[in-house]
């Protein structure tokens, strides 16, 4: 067999070209849909809406929120990709799923009919389970696609069998008329209904415990995971809220919903402590942040669960474009001791009153004895951790690190209190944004566990069982088919 490489055709360089130009294209595109995203928020918050093809389609607050931010990521992504696809074999493949996702991604939050709305939801799954598996020729990536698609397909059924049992409850074909007949809810169609309905956004939430498709998914290119994670598990948080009037109906539901969620958040905090590569860590994180999202969801305050997916999607797209600069060789030095002084726990803990106590000034939450005081607990105590891991972590002195943990977390608190707000006026048009839940013994019981778990594993008191060491790692283990075990695999694909 000759050695020799043949020389390209004139038309092998002509398709090349021709592939070569469509990420550009698309790229454009991109960019030009949030463009007119951001005309069109200007137009509504000019004349008001929402605007209707009755049956069809509705562009209310939402619908025009998440246009925004799903056009910025994808733009963002497609320029990105420009560079980390460039030459790829995939590349023209991968370019237009990630824009076909997009579509899917706007589509659904505007879909009204009840058959758009699955459409697009079933749509949306398996066009990321195509992501994750975009490296066809690599069977770890066709693997973990398929783990993927198969959580995503439960996932559509369980929709299914939720638009089903209300279009039979109700006789309404859309969203809306769903939503004007909800008061009529009740009994077997009704449950099932709103079970099937959590269960879908825990799917596509990786809530645990159906975390392991995204613990799985690391195959997909660095692009195709911060959109995941920036913008598709957000999709359970988006269903609770199109459907509150739905979940809303039983206040024992709700408190299910915040059980969820706490759990997650938990879970998603104990499995980054036994993850060392940087996008497990981040998957774990996701996790633990979908939990809190869908614990904003169950205690009736949808706004601030739309505020956090919003907010944690620039965090995470960010974080995972940034990933491989958090890749550093270096050798051990001496650290400081893990532990914090007396002081810095004193500081930490008023920083983190004083942050739940500026959330409920700005957003009038909190201040009655209802489930804002815990959606108020609850930043109190995210400002907390983040203090604390301000004052261990800085390498600055210590009475310099402890006058910058207010100075910083304060600032951060008030900014998320405005953007609730904001979003809160966005939304104003759906039926509840604000559903707050009379609060009851097993509300306050909820909230005492969680909090002595969370301080558990912010002390490291949980570092002591090694039998928790050894199921943590089972729990956050990957399908072991999506595990790549030779390093030179990576160079190959």
């Amino acid at each position: 067999m000759s050695g020799r490489t043949s020389k390209p055709t004139v038309g092998a360089l002509r398709e090349t070209t021709d592939t070569s130009s469509v990420p550009a294209a698309l790229t454009w595109l991109a960019w030009s849909l949030f463009a007119a995203s951001l005309a069109v928020l200007a137009v509504r918050l000019r004349l008001g809406g929402p605007w209707e093809l009755p049956g069809v389609l509705a562009v209310d607050g939402l619908t025009v929120l998440l246009w925004l931010v799903v056009t910025f990521f994808s733009g963002i992504v497609h320029s990105y990709s420009r560079r980390y696809m460039a030459g790829d074999a995939h590349e023209t493949k991968f370019f237009g799923t990630v824009f076909a996702f997009t579509l899917a991604v706007m589509a659904l939050v505007a879909a009204d009919h009840l058959a758009l709305f699955w459409l697009c939801w079933l749509a949306m799954g398996l066009l990321m389970a195509g992501l994750v598996g975009t490296a066809e020729g690599w069977p770890q990536a066709r693997a973990a696609a398929s783990v993927a698609r198969r959580s995503f397909l439960a996932s559509s059924a369980l929709l299914g069998v939720a638009l089903t049992a209300l279009w039979w409850a109700t006789g309404a074909t859309t969203v809306s008329g769903i939503a004007a007949n909800a008061d009529a809810l009740g009994g077997p169609a009704w449950l099932v209904a709103a079970g099937a309905l959590v269960l879908a956004a825990m799917i596509q939430s990786a809530l645990v415990p159906f975390h392991g498709w995204l613990l799985s998914s690391m195959t997909a290119p660095t692009p195709a995971s911060a959109l995941m994670h920036a913008g598709f598990v957000n999709a359970g948080g988006i269903l609770l809220t199109r459907f509150a009037p739905v979940v809303t109906v039983e206040t024992w539901l709700m408190l299910g919903i915040v059980v969820v969620g706490a759990t997650s958040a938990l879970a998603g905090k104990l499995l980054k402590t036994v993850r060392s590569d940087v996008k497990g860590e981040l998957g774990c994180s996701t996790i633990g942040q979908m939990g809190f999202m869908i614990v904003q969801a169950g205690l009736g305050f949808f706004a601030a669960a739309v505020t956090h997916l919003v907010l944690h999607g620039f965090y995470k797209a960010y974080h995972f474009l940034s990933a491989g600069g958090e890749v550093e060789r270096a050798a051990p030095t001496e650290t400081e001791s893990a532990g914090t002084t007396v002081v810095g726990a004193a500081v930490a803990l008023v920083t983190g009153v004083a942050g739940g106590a500026t959330f409920a000034v700005l957003t009038g939450k909190g201040t009655s004895l209802d489930s804002g005081l815990l959606l108020a607990g609850f930043v109190a105590l995210t400002t907390l951790h983040a203090a604390r891991s301000a004052a261990r972590h800085a390498t600055s002195s210590r009475p310099a690190r402890y006058a910058v943990v207010p100075l910083v977390a304060l600032p951060a608190i008030a900014v998320y209190a405005l953007a609730y707000q904001a979003v809160s006026g966005l939304l104003a048009g759906l039926p509840l944004v604000s559903a707050p839940t009379e609060l009851t013994a097993l509300h306050a019981l909820v909230a005492v566990a969680f909090l002595a778990a969370y301080l558990a594993i912010d002390t490291g008191v949980y570092e002591r069982s090694e039998r928790l060491y050894v199921a943590l790692l089972n729990a956050g283990r990957p399908a072991p088919d999506t595990v790549v075990t030779a390093t030179e695999e990576y160079d190959e694909y």
